[in-house]
């Protein structure tokens, strides 16, 4: 399927602009919403966040694994969903996608503390218990991994 839209630097309707993904100028692709935005200068680009199907479809994976391995050693547990939650971070972590990764963390946290607490007939943790429990077992932070502008300036990407 081949779709035109007017993303342009020409289009002044400032609907599609001022609240991210309003209209019609909006697409998915690769796992993002990209739409038409402005820089902190006042400017229109280009910016891109999660897709919120893909958003919804991993967390709910996320939320089926937990389930699903909530009985495995605490230390292992948490190694692996540590593993998982860094591959989410380094794929969504681009330029303007910040608060999307950083929402999905503290969503997959509550989530934790849901299938943690049923790992036995008792309740076994409260907020500030978890709390500490996270203290020994940090989630990653949301950070952005690739900056989109710096990929454009002559040096290779690696990370």
């Amino acid at each position: 399927k081949t779709k035109i839209l007017s993303l342009g630097k020409e289009d002044n309707d400032e609907d599609n602009i001022a609240g991210g993904c309003k209209g019609n100028n909006s697409f998915d692709f690769l796992g993002f919403t990209h739409y038409m935005g402005k820089d902190k200068n006042g400017s229109k680009r280009i910016k891109r966040k999660t897709s919120k199907k893909k958003y919804r479809v991993s967390l709910l994976r996320c939320k089926l694994w937990i389930k699903m391995n909530r009985n495995m050693p605490i230390k292992d547990f948490m190694q692996k969903m540590n593993i998982k939650l860094q591959g989410y971070c380094r794929y969504y972590g681009v330029t303007d996608n910040l608060n999307a990764v950083s929402n999905f963390i503290y969503e997959v946290g509550r989530i934790l503390y849901k299938w943690l607490n049923r790992r036995s007939q008792c309740k076994s943790f409260n907020w500030g218990k978890f709390n500490l429990f996270l203290k020994k077992y940090p989630l990653p932070k949301a950070k952005t991994h690739v900056r989109i502008f710096d990929l454009g300036m002559g040096s290779s990407y690696a990370m």
